[in-house]
């Protein structure tokens, strides 16, 4: 692979992780305002384990392209 191209991958990676804790970070802030919303209102546990699994993928994800980057860089 092209140095450039594995210079992208890594800062998608990078950028991947970023956005699963910031996910993480906005959950308190919007439940209240999802709680509010009559639909949503008897789903909530689902709404926030939802969220929560988004996070964890989005970590994950970015976590294993930052990971394999540096394992085949060296």
């Amino acid at each position: 692979m092209s140095d450039n191209k594995r210079t992208i991958q890594l800062i998608w990676g990078a950028l991947l992780l970023l956005m699963g804790i910031g996910v993480f970070y906005r959950i308190p802030q919007v439940m209240p305002d999802i709680e509010k919303i009559e639909q949503f209102a008897s789903m909530i546990v689902y709404i926030r384990f939802c969220f929560y699994l988004i996070g964890i993928l989005l970590i994950g994800g970015g976590a294993k392209k930052i990971h394999t980057h540096y394992k085949h860089k060296h």
